[in-house]
């Protein structure tokens, strides 16, 4: 009875991460294997080209199918959608489809859609490789925008190869992302594992105070907290004047719209996800332990790496591994205080989603940062014995 009534305490929170949550986060990860575009756009085509196979001759009927689904994809405003996603694998495609709809719409009756017509066009519509396309895209599924989200592609024959060189680019962005996110958790662990140690040996009242003053950035708008830093760290600003006045340098540093603004702010952002893990574990550990190993001779050094860091190891990982899922996933701080290199992938999916309406290579670029954090989730539960997410 006590289960089930555990159970109906529950229920709003499960319905409500399962409608808000789970269904649209599996319905936009959908994306990166759906094809719909073209299956819209362009059936009578797909079916002339059923039983197609590339080292054949174009069926003559796929044209006139092709011209079939200009006219009726043009009416219902399909035709833009399929020659976008055509043209991410063959390009100039997008071009040559929005001519050649415009001509097939403007033929007279008794206009015959043949080879001929379509090459007068432009020959890449009538090219075994745009064919090719058209039907691999015409599938319900494929592959397209993960192994593109590897920076991978298929060749016209459809063997998986690296993509150009010119193309190759959110290999290095993952690089980058999981490169900033190492910098951040690793300064926020330089900065709040002493903050921690200070919080539980401390009095009451003074642990109180540090308390307050980690949780502060939670009070404060993030907008606000990363537009804060903009003006601390430019040229003009605080930190700069200080170190000037000081005599440390000689001219103004470059701290802002580069890497050292997004990892000092993001640090700042996320330092509080770092010290609370730490210091619900460090406070659990009894203090005499330090003083026993010292009774048997353990010099401090030898007491903290033997004893008091091993102890710590679980908050350290659950630290860590908050600090570096929030980090991986950061969007707002790198695109309000970094440079156009410092861009993390979250920023990419946030342009194909909402700029260019690229949902397939969105969706697969989120699939890879979720892998990615799951793979490191298993892993700090692996090292740290099962309690990487636990505050003691």
């Amino acid at each position: 009875m006590a289960r089930y009534r555990k159970t109906f305490f529950l229920m709003p929170l499960i319905g409500f991460l399962l409608i808000f949550f789970v269904v649209p986060m599996v319905w936009f990860l959908s994306y990166a294997v759906r094809e719909t575009e073209v299956p819209r756009a362009l059936p009578r085509t797909l079916e002339a080209l059923s039983h197609w196979q590339q080292d054949q001759p174009v069926p003559e009927t796929a044209f006139a199918a092709l011209a079939g689904d200009m006219i009726e994809a043009a009416n219902s405003g399909s035709m833009a959608d399929a020659a976008r996603r055509l043209n991410y694998e063959l390009t100039g495609v997008r071009s040559a489809l929005s001519k050649a709809s415009r001509v097939v719409r403007r033929a007279g009756a008794g206009t015959d859609f043949d080879i001929d017509f379509f090459n007068a066009i432009d020959p890449v519509l009538t090219s075994p490789a745009f064919f090719a396309v058209v039907k691999r895209a015409g599938n319900a599924m494929s592959d397209h925008y993960l192994l593109a989200a590897v920076d991978l592609q298929r060749t016209p024959a459809g063997a998986v190869v690296r993509a150009p060189q010119e193309n190759r680019l959110y290999l290095t962005v993952l690089w980058r992302t999981l490169e900033i996110a190492c910098m951040v958790t690793l300064a926020c662990l330089f900065l709040g594992f002493p903050v921690a140690v200070l919080l539980t040996t401390s009095s009451e009242k003074v642990a109180d105070t540090i308390l307050v003053l980690v949780m502060l950035p939670f009070w404060t708008s993030l907008l606000v907290r990363t537009t804060a830093w903009i003006v601390l760290l430019q040229k003009e600003g605080i930190i700069n004047g200080v170190l000037l006045s000081l005599g440390l340098i000689a001219e103004p540093l470059t701290m802002i719209f580069n890497r050292t603004g997004v990892v000092i702010a993001m640090t700042h952002v996320l330092l509080p996800f770092m010290i609370l893990p730490l210091y619900g574990t460090l406070k659990a550990i009894p203090r005499g332990y330090m003083r026993a190993a010292a009774s048997l001779g353990a010099r401090p050094f030898t007491a903290f790496h033997r004893v008091y860091l091993p102890l710590a190891a679980p908050g350290i990982a659950a630290g860590c591994i908050m600090v570096f899922i929030l980090s991986v996933g950061y969007y707002v701080t790198p695109a309000l205080v970094g440079g156009p290199s410092d861009q993390m992938l979250s920023a990419f999916v946030a342009n194909y989603t909402t700029g260019t309406g690229n949902w397939g290579l969105a969706s697969a670029l989120g699939l890879i940062l979720l892998i990615v954090t799951i793979i490191l989730y298993l892993l700090a539960q692996r090292l740290s014995g099962g309690r990487a997410i636990s505050l003691g």
